[in-house]
């Protein structure tokens, strides 16, 4: 079986070093092992909508730590309808906001927040009001089809040259 591109996303689904609503803040380095771990085996981060785990949107292609936080892209899957539901209302601006499912593997009391030294990650959501209010799809990648469909639209209206797409 053969899997389109879908809407491709990225963005950061989590920064070190900033609170969440709920006073909580995730380490340099928390997510490591558990992305290791799943390397290991072969397992993924998975792709949800509003945290619901019987409504997979999507596959998360690269998943990975840096210096900032934790930085996904992803396709949203045009073959599943909540998919499609999702990569429109993304593409509108309706959505945007990411959010981290996970287990506390590791954390230690900090004021009225926790300071999570370690976490089992298991997936990243699309959703409407993300924990960490800075955790959004910063970027919205136009698929090749998409791209050639609008160019030769373009052509067809006479708005400008033909592009490679």
């Amino acid at each position: 079986m053969e899997i389109g591109e879908g809407a491709v996303i990225s963005g950061y689904a989590s920064f070190f070093g900033r609170p969440d609503q709920g006073g909580d803040v995730v380490e340099p380095g928390a997510y490591a092992a558990s992305l290791k771990r799943l390397e290991g085996c072969g397992g993924r981060v998975r792709m949800l909508w509003q945290h619901d785990p019987v409504r997979p949107i999507g596959v998360w292609d690269e998943v990975r730590e840096d210096g900032t936080g934790l930085w996904v892209k992803g396709r949203i899957l045009m073959e599943v309808a909540q998919g499609r539901e999702a990569a429109a209302l993304v593409a509108a601006g309706a959505i945007d906001g990411l959010s981290i499912g996970y287990r506390t593997r590791r954390a230690r009391k900090d004021g009225a927040g926790r300071r999570l030294d370690e976490l089992e990650l298991w997936e990243v959501s699309l959703v409407t009001f993300p924990m960490l209010r800075e955790a959004r799809v910063s970027a919205k990648h136009e698929d090749a089809l998409a791209a050639k469909v609008r160019a030769a639209r373009c052509l067809l209206r006479g708005e400008g040259e033909e592009r490679d797409a």
